[in-house]
């Protein structure tokens, strides 16, 4: 999994997965209309003002709610780099990675400041702030999980592996 810099773009604790992607726009899977609309509950702007590469930071138990695919599919689909929260809601954590959006759980991301440049590196599971240099650190992502990261998810990891006969 490739490391990167990005901006910070903060949320508070129990994000749910209606403030990811509203129900009323779940009558399509396509990722670039997803996308459009991610966060728009939380944050009507958000959409129009994330890049590729930059990084949602988020309190305890990102991701409650509903369980729905939907979400990290929006936000993968948004160029969001990954999502770094105090916690996740169990099934959002493993839905995040079976779509390949790689999470990092961090005990200190309420430190971590709004609109912020940060480097996440994935192998040391840190985040560091590029302007005071102030790093935070988060449980790693361990190997076969940024496996499925890098194949783009589970069902593309499977396919892979399937394909190599292993």
């Amino acid at each position: 999994m490739e490391s990167g810099e990005g901006k910070v773009f903060r949320f508070g604790d129990d994000v749910d997965t209606d403030l990811i992607i509203a129900a009323r726009y779940l009558n399509t899977s396509d990722p670039a209309a997803l996308a459009s609309h991610v966060m728009e509950d939380a944050d009507p702007g958000f959409a129009k003002a994330v890049s590729a590469g930059d990084v949602i930071v988020a309190g305890k138990n990102f991701g409650c709610g509903s369980s729905r695919e939907h979400a990290p599919i929006a936000i993968k689909a948004a160029g969001v780099r990954c999502v770094v929260a105090k916690s996740f809601a169990r099934i959002f954590f493993r839905n995040a990675f079976n779509m390949g959006l790689p999470i990092l759980e961090c005990p200190e991301a309420d430190q971590i400041p709004a609109g912020a440049r940060v480097r996440v590196d994935f192998d040391a599971g840190t985040v560091t702030d590029l302007s005071s240099q102030k790093t935070w650190q988060a449980n790693p992502i361990p190997p076969f999980m940024q496996e499925l990261v890098a194949a783009g998810g589970l069902l593309p990891r499977v396919r892979e592996k399937l394909a190599s006969g292993s």
